[in-house]
């Protein structure tokens, strides 16, 4: 019977999940604007170098390092200017001895100037031949002594400070050369990640297919939200946060609707959403009363691996695979959840959290973890792990607070029923009681989990 078999450990639990989970999605190229959070599936090569050419560092001035040997600002050195190079211009401009050409940031150096000056250190001449003072009169305002912004090119500056050939020279190939390893595969795409691609021209990143999850509510007693409850009804919340939670953890959803309590409705949604879905989540209808058909369906449509784990909340917790789908070959993962709006959520930062994980392409899940001490005396039920659910001390900046070895100080978020969901939305993350103990007195440390990522 049902109620004789063993429960699983929460490690057995989820070592034997992501051992079913298999390879990830398959690889498909995304554009840069839509691979945020993604997982690479290949490794990135640069096609360029990175610059593409020599560029100046600075405002300032191209020149012959050796032109300027012992400047200083009592006895400055005068170079005659003879052309400008801006950001996107052209560089070619000879640059004979004695000679200047005004450069902005990121302009090509011209190839026969071997080092710049940065602006601060020149003064610019005025056409008869004098220094132009920083309050001469002008259009313009000035961004230094050595030059204006927007004004014409001056016929001489004068130099006060020598440099060293190569000085404020961005080098080609400096950051990347052509042909190197950018990015492995595995890693999330972040934004540094776009940038990187941007910067040596790739417009689109080859990620593993996000996974689509199908998320369905059972219970004659469900409504929608908005629907009357009439005199039994309860408003469906798992739903709405389960989707949201497949979402944060970067799937798309089909939101399934909610099926009544019976194993010709419940296969009824099923069947047909197996072709378009890689997860299955359903909430409720997982414990062994009368009404409780999940297990029942999804071994209908295929096999339960995993059922019931030494959890607390969330013990009754299903999980099997689909047959093989006649579109790719797959099984669509199934998830059964407890009808508890509190195990339900516990139980996907668990178990389904990971699974999606490794079908989006990361090797290993990810664990937020980190270390805190309580505040409040913490209880649960012998021989289950406990999470209960905890808000972390925070100063009066909103900053968290952590004593001299690093640990956070965390209060029950509330009652830690299964069905009171105002805990868990209080909550900033979930602490960890193991199975071999039953209370934890306050001062203790407590391994959490946080709840966002």
């Amino acid at each position: 019977m049902v109620k004789s078999e063993p429960m699983l450990s929460v490690d057995e639990a989820q070592e034997m999940l992501l051992a079913a989970v298999g390879d990830p999605l398959p690889r498909e190229f995304a554009a840069l604007e839509d691979a945020l959070d993604r997982v690479l599936a290949e490794s990135i090569e640069s096609s360029r170098d990175l610059p593409a050419w020599d560029n100046s560092a600075m405002d300032g001035y191209a020149v012959h390092a050796e032109d300027i040997v012992g400047a200083t600002p009592e006895r400055p050195v005068r170079l005659s200017v003879v052309g400008e190079v801006r950001a996107g211009g052209s560089p070619d401009i000879d640059l004979p001895p004695g000679c200047a050409v005004r450069i902005a940031t990121g302009a090509r150096v011209p190839a026969s100037a071997d080092a710049v000056v940065p602006v601060e250190n020149t003064i610019a001449v005025e056409a008869g031949g004098g220094r132009l003072s920083a309050d001469a009169p002008g259009s313009g305002s000035l961004s230094s002594t050595g030059f204006r912004a927007n004004e014409p090119i001056q016929e001489a500056c004068f130099v006060t400070s020598g440099v060293n050939p190569g000085a404020h020279i961005r080098r080609r190939g400096e950051d990347v050369c052509a042909g190197v390893h950018l990015l492995e595969p595995h890693r999330r795409v972040g934004p540094a990640q776009i940038a990187m691609a941007a910067a040596v021209g790739l417009g689109s990143l080859p990620v593993h297919r996000r996974p689509v999850a199908g998320v369905l509510s059972t219970g004659d007693e469900l409504r929608s939200v908005g629907q009357d409850l009439g005199d039994s009804g309860i408003s469906d919340a798992n739903r709405p946060g389960l989707l949201a939670m497949c979402r944060e953890s970067g799937a798309l959803t089909v939101d399934l609707g909610i099926a009544a309590d019976s194993l010709e409705a419940l296969l009824g949604t099923l069947r047909p959403a197996l072709e378009r879905v890689d997860v299955v989540i359903v909430s409720g209808g997982v414990s062994v009363g009368p009404y409780d058909v999940v297990r029942a369906a999804f071994e209908a449509l295929g096999r339960v691996e995993l059922w019931r784990v030494a959890i607390q909340p969330g013990k009754p917790f299903a999980f099997g695979r689909s047959m093989p789908r006649n579109s790719d070959g797959r099984q669509v993962l199934l998830f059964g959840l407890p009808g508890n709006p509190v195990s339900a959520l516990a139980t996907f930062h668990l178990f389904v959290r990971p699974a999606l994980d490794r079908l989006s392409g990361l090797p290993s899940p990810t664990v937020d973890a980190d270390r805190a001490i309580t505040e409040d005396r913490m209880c649960k039920s012998a021989g289950k792990r406990g999470f209960l659910r905890v808000t972390v001390g925070r100063d009066e900046h909103g900053s968290l607070v952590r004593d001299g070895q690093g640990r956070l100080r965390v209060r029950l978020a509330g009652r830690q029923g299964s069905h009171v969901l105002s805990a868990m939305a209080a909550a900033d993350a979930l602490a960890v009681v193991p199975e071999a103990i039953d209370e934890l007195e306050p001062g203790a440390e407590v391994e959490i989990r946080w709840l966002r990522r």
